[in-house]
Formats: C-alpha cells, sequence, structure tokens
C-alpha cells in the first residue's frame, strides 16, 4: 500500500481538453481564441482563488498556441523580459508577486505586444484594480478581457471524478466521491491522482472501490461504532 501511495501518477499535462469548464465555458473559448483577437484586444487578465485552475489555464493556453506554431512562452517568479518580447503570446502568473523593477517591465512589454499585434495572458488573486501594482499596469490589465476562473463547485468535482471512474471502467459511488471531498486535498488534479491510486488498490487488494477501502488507502482507521 505504501508503494501504491508513492506511485500516485503526477496530474496529466495540463491542456484546455482536459480542464472541467464547469462555470469557465467563456474563458475557455476567449483563451483559445486570443491570439485572433481584434487588433489591441489581445491581452486577457484571469483572476481567482487558490484551486480555481488559473495555472492550468496558463500553461494549457501557451501548450495550444505552440502547437499551432506560435512563439509562446510560460512565466513566473524571475522573468527574463527582453526573452519574452520576441514571443508571439506570453502567459504571466502570480503578477502580485512583481516588485517595482518588474512592474515597469511588464508594463513596457505590454505595450510592445499590444503595438505588435501579440497576445499577453496574465493572472493574479483578484481583479485588476485590487491588485498591490503600480497604477497605470493595473489600468493596462483592465483595458483587455477580464475574466474570474470560477473554481468548481462539490457537485461539479464530483461529476467529474464519476465521469473519470466511468473512463477507467468501474462505477463510483457518491459515498466514495464524498469521502474524497472531506478527506483528500480539493483541487481536481489531487483528487483525480487519488482516484486512480483507489482503482490501482482496487485491482491489487481484489475488492471493490468503496469507502472502507479508500480508508485503508488513506491509512484512516475505521469509525468505532
Amino acid at each position: 500500500m505504501k508503494q501504491l501511495l508513492l506511485d500516485i501518477q503526477p496530474a496529466p499535462t495540463p491542456s484546455l481538453d482536459n480542464f472541467v469548464p464547469g462555470r469557465n465555458t467563456e474563458l475557455l473559448a476567449a483563451l483559445r481564441t486570443l491570439p485572433n483577437g481584434e487588433q489591441g484586444k489581445r491581452s486577457l487578465y484571469v483572476w481567482g482563488l487558490p484551486g480555481s485552475g488559473r495555472t492550468h489555464l496558463l500553461h494549457a493556453a501557451i501548450a495550444l498556441f505552440r502547437q499551432q506554431g506560435l512563439k509562446a512562452e510560460y512565466t513566473s517568479g524571475k522573468v527574463h523580459w527582453d526573452a519574452l518580447a520576441a514571443c508571439d503570446v506570453v502567459a504571466l502568473d502570480d503578477v502580485e508577486t512583481l516588485g517595482e523593477a518588474a512592474q515597469i517591465a511588464l508594463f513596457n512589454l505590454f505595450n510592445g505586444l499590444r503595438e505588435a499585434g501579440k497576445a499577453l495572458i496574465v493572472a493574479g488573486p483578484c481583479a485588476p484594480m485590487e491588485l498591490p501594482l503600480r497604477d497605470d499596469l493595473k489600468t493596462r490589465l483592465g483595458w483587455g478581457l477580464v475574466y474570474q476562473a470560477q473554481a468548481l463547485t462539490d457537485a461539479e468535482k464530483s461529476e467529474a471524478l464519476q465521469h473519470h471512474a466511468a473512463e477507467r471502467g468501474f462505477r463510483l459511488s457518491k459515498e466514495v466521491t464524498d469521502y474524497l471531498l472531506r478527506h483528500v486535498r480539493r483541487d481536481l488534479p489531487s483528487l483525480m491522482a487519488m482516484l486512480d491510486a483507489l482503482d490501482k488498490w482496487s485491482l491489487t487488494a481484489k475488492k471493490p472501490v468503496t469507502v472502507a477501502l479508500l480508508r485503508q488507502l488513506l491509512r484512516i482507521p475505521p469509525k468505532r461504532e
């Protein structure tokens, strides 16, 4: 069982296809078509709470644009601004962490990409005007499309887990999904990884997927009657 926990597969490579849309259908559509938008309207700012999928979406968009032959780059933390100026699409995550010099660099990058008809995607934890950034930069980020990434509801997560289980060839009861949502990290990649581990443990133990089996995997002792 210990080895099964160690063998939990990492989350699949982020893509727009494996992102469960929930209430984010319009945001996904905007990301897919961003490089082909009208001149001056090729910037998009996406914000949301931790677990809402912001980082997944940025990585997924960059992967899509690279497949289309565009020079696209994701960045966060230490940024090499000169290299980004040559890109067709730039995705910048965690914008709220930028220092003063980096904010000026982003301001200049925004203007340069806009003038060249290229695309910029920026992500942060709150709406543009609430960011702890320079006023002129916050204004720029609000010029383009602005979307809030809506986290999945528990019902939507449960539906996604049941769909994933069906694809793996087993039925997932509501009791098991409810237990997962109470005892495992609630972001969808973590839930999916645990579900995959549960499926493997079920096959190894030759037992159906139940709450009791999940307790064994999580090493949670059964409740005393």
